[in-house]
């Protein structure tokens, strides 16, 4: 890329050396005509042997060439450049996109997916062309004006580079200055663009909730008023542009003119020649064709900055949980978990956890259960450093999980969620993404386990069948097997089950467990319960209330306690029984 952009400047000095040489020879081919000037009766006989005689033909020669040479220069750095500027782009957003994974989970909470979505491709496309306009440009452009500047300053009088740099500095002065009070205009139109997109997005991610309620219209009138408000700032944005593009061309011309009339006066008083004056005049032309471009070009800049804020803003943000320095991957040899007085708050005036203290011994299964707002999930949160506790700490076989690199810590847990969101591509695909360099034959023996294969098969497409926009084309009890296959083929020490058949039947929650079951052997597992008939094999059972435990024990001696898991069993057991006698 380095060797790419070397001769793309080369390419881009010589045309713009080209370009500046052209008026000098069209003056000398001018002065060459106005003294030469042949006999009316002798020309058709003399006229080539005059046009050798006066080197007629190598200045035409040589203007051709000073035309020639910077368009070619220019398409010939063009292909040169646009593989940097692609790269750069790609660097760009792939940065931003690995940012954006490393910020925390407050972050991802508070997005606003389609919002971001649209700034992060706004701030992509806008870098690309502020690549190209800062490098061949802007730059090349002041460094023509400079270039004709001292060759007017060295043989002419210096009222000409007076004029000149006058009129270029009310030309950029103007076109800064203005397109600064209207970046304000294009900042709010960026915004009213970001609103309805997310408007746009939200909406159809929710499409079925739109239809449960028969809110179509009211969608549609949602994103039509923040259409609307795009369309407005739209149109404010555009109008002052073409304010902008008249007052420019008003200053070139008068620019122009001032420039021609002292050349004009000049050549009167035989100061100049007539080759001398077409020269300034084309100067003038050529000088302010790419000065109408640099007003174009900071006016892209700037709305390309404004477009690049958002994520100027993103990659700003430092990641709240990151390795802390010299962190040491994580040493799983035994798979023990500890919670070691662990205070925990999401906001400082709300506790979720307090002081909790328990330890889930290697290789056995640990279930928490709790009324909702016990602090359940965040247990697991805290675990895969989701967030970091307030105090206390968390321990795997004796290692503070704040001092380990946090991907040797989520490389040893596996957590199958409440809520299983898969990717819009194939049910193999969304297994295999448990371990990406799995074999088939590995993604068929996870399938097997998480009793998923049978139905797979039965599929017409197998494994290649799509499961659709966040796994909708399955049903529950589908998705949350497909999400046991893909922590199986991770095969993790450590497991987290996170109320995973809590939104499920009985008949499939029963199934399901039974995968769980056979997933669970040999590993430490930590099970987040709502239904308490999941866990009663669970060799200890802790009883959250206000972030703190209330009971602890196995299924039998809690429920000889008669104490709050006892009466929760007690209450579950009443709905169930008063479920199945009303479906009877």
């Amino acid at each position: 890329m380095r060797l790419r952009v070397v001769v793309a400047l080369l390419c881009l000095l010589l045309g713009r050396a080209a370009n500046v040489y052209g008026p000098v020879v069209l003056k000398d081919i001018v002065d060459t005509l106005t003294k030469n000037v042949p006999d009316p009766l002798l020309l058709q006989a003399n006229v080539l042997d005059l046009a050798k005689e006066s080197g007629l033909l190598l200045l035409v020669a040589l203007y051709g060439l000073a035309i020639l040479l910077p368009g070619a220069l220019n398409e010939i750095r063009q292909a040169i450049f646009v593989p940097v500027s692609e790269y750069a782009q790609r660097v760009f957003a792939l940065d931003t996109f690995r940012h954006l994974h490393n910020l925390s989970m407050r972050f991802h909470l508070d997005r606003k997916t389609g919002g971001l979505s649209r700034a992060i491709e706004r701030g992509t496309r806008a870098l690309q062309q502020l690549t190209g306009l800062f490098a061949f440009n802007i730059a090349p452009t002041l460094l023509e004006v400079g270039a004709v500047t001292i060759y007017l300053g060295i043989f002419y009088e210096f009222k000409y580079v007076v004029v000149i740099l006058l009129s270029v500095t009310i030309f950029i002065g103007f076109t800064l200055l203005y397109t600064e009070w209207r970046t304000k205009y294009r900042r709010e139109m960026v915004k009213q663009e970001a609103r309805a997109t997310t408007i746009g997005v939200d909406s159809l991610l929710n499409f079925e909730t739109v239809k449960y309620f028969s809110n179509e219209s009211f969608e549609a009138d949602r994103y039509d008023h923040a259409l609307m408000s795009y369309m407005h700032s739209a149109v404010k944005s555009q109008n002052t542009l073409g304010i902008l593009n008249g007052g420019q061309l008003l200053t070139r011309i008068i620019c122009q003119l001032v420039i021609l009339a002292i050349a004009v006066l000049d050549f009167l008083q035989g100061k100049l020649s007539l080759g001398e004056v077409v020269m300034l005049n084309t100067f003038m032309l050529q000088l302010f064709i790419p000065l109408s471009f640099l007003g174009s070009s900071y006016r892209m800049i700037r709305q390309g900055l404004v477009d690049m804020e958002v994520m100027f803003q993103i990659l700003d943000l430092d990641p709240e949980i990151k390795d802390e320095p010299n962190a040491l991957p994580l040493k799983v040899s035994r798979g023990e978990l500890e919670f070691r007085e662990v205070c925990f708050s999401y906001e400082s005036d709300r506790k979720i956890i307090r002081n909790l203290s328990f330890n889930v011994p290697a290789g056995t299964t640990t279930a928490v259960v709790g009324v909702s707002g016990a602090g359940k999930s965040t247990l697991s949160r805290l675990l895969y450093r989701f967030y970091d506790a307030n105090s206390g700490s968390v321990l795997v076989d004796g290692q503070n999980i704040k001092q380990v690199s946090l991907s040797s810590l989520r490389a040893a847990i596996g957590i199958v969620p409440q809520d299983t969101v898969l990717f819009n591509d194939t049910i193999g695909y969304n297994i295999r993404y448990g371990n990406p360099q799995a074999s088939e034959a590995q993604v068929i023996a996870a399938a097997k386990l998480a009793s998923i294969h049978e139905f797979v098969t039965s599929l017409p497409k197998g494994y290649a069948t799509p499961v659709g926009e966040r796994g909708l084309k399955l049903s529950g009890g589908e998705k949350q097997r497909v999400a046991i296959a893909r922590t199986v083929l991770k095969n993790p020490p450590i497991l987290v089950l996170d109320e995973a058949t809590s939104a499920l039947d009985i008949h499939t929650e029963r199934e399901i467990q039974d995968a769980l079951q056979k997933v669970s052997q040999g590993r430490t597992t930590l099970t987040i319960a709502h239904r308490l008939s999941t866990i009663v094999h669970a060799d200890e059972i802790i009883v959250l209330g206000e972030g703190q435990i209330r009971e602890r024990g196995t299924h039998k001696t809690l429920l000889a306690q008669s104490g709050l898991y006892a009466d929760m069993w007690n209450r579950q057991r009443e709905n169930e029984e008063t479920a199945n006698s009303e479906l009877a």
